[in-house]
């Protein structure tokens, strides 16, 4: 199995993208409109912010989950033991946020969800109808006017040699909402478990757009399109000393949406972020 980029330009770039998404659980776009001067802005600007002390002060908010999760608060992956080698920050529109880092964020935000949209799109139309029938509403509206999606900043550090046994920047695990989209971050290292239960690297080259399947999408189709598990490796030799920065945008519907008979989007997402020690 081998991830390649879809040129999103090309006239089968819909139905390509679908069918890697289907295939793989992740799709890879090339020629994307999101700015990339914007993203490598961002990379090195919020790698200032982690950098410094200022930001203890825009530590999270563990009612709203906005802000700084410093690394001693990291996730455990579900059915994981050591924390990720990581800290990251929450951006929600309507959250805190260096007033600096603000408006360039919400860039990127606003330029990410209006691409999401038309992805989710691009789902819909090429679900079979057998599938589609289950959606309870366009799966581009179930993220219109949603105050849900996530933007966070990851940062993991350099490697410092005393690492936890077995601990790495991100354990095997899954995301928990429709799609996930991701701008090729700064270092390699993201990983995707194949069908055959090999682990492939996801071509990294910047420029690049990622997109995942999350949980509430593989609820939502009844399992036809997979929440693929994938991970962040650590570095070896001289990439030990470097950070990687990372930009996942996590597409939330809103909390009312019905994914299944059994759960709506709230619900779902209370009984994710109870597993994981969120909340």
């Amino acid at each position: 199995m081998k991830l390649e980029a879809v040129d999103f330009n090309a006239p089968d770039a819909a139905a390509r993208f679908v069918e890697s998404l289907r295939n793989t659980g992740f799709g890879v776009l090339k020629n994307h409109p999101i700015n990339q001067d914007l993203v490598a802005s961002i990379y090195q600007n919020w790698q200032q912010f982690f950098d410094s002390e200022d930001k203890l002060r825009f530590r999270f908010n563990p009612e709203s989950q906005d802000g700084l999760f410093p690394s001693e608060v990291s996730e455990v992956a579900k059915g994981q033991q050591q924390k990720d080698i990581k800290e990251f920050f929450h951006y929600y529109p309507w959250g805190q946020c260096p007033d600096t880092l603000r408006d360039e964020l919400q860039d990127y935000y606003d330029q990410a969800n209006g691409l999401a949209q038309q992805l989710l799109a691009w789902v819909e139309t090429h679900s079979p109808a057998e599938v589609s029938q289950h959606y309870s509403q366009s799966l581009s509206s179930m993220i219109d006017g949603s105050d849900k999606t996530l933007l966070r900043v990851l940062h993991y550090p350099p490697m410092q040699g005393d690492e936890a046994p077995g601990a790495i920047r991100a354990a095997a695990h899954e995301d928990i909402n429709l799609l996930t989209i991701l701008p090729a971050a700064n270092e390699p290292g993201l990983q995707v478990k194949g069908k055959d239960g090999e682990w492939l690297d996801v071509p990294c080259d910047f420029g690049n757009l990622i997109i995942n399947i999350g949980d509430m999408l593989q609820e939502a189709s009844g399992g036809y399109f997979p929440s693929t598990t994938h991970r962040v490796v650590n570095p070896e030799g001289a990439d030990m000393r470097k950070s990687r920065i990372s930009l996942p945008l996590f597409l939330h519907p809103k909390p009312d949406v019905v994914l299944s008979e059994r759960y709506t989007a709230d619900s779902y997402l209370m009984e994710r972020l109870r597993e994981l020690g969120l909340i």
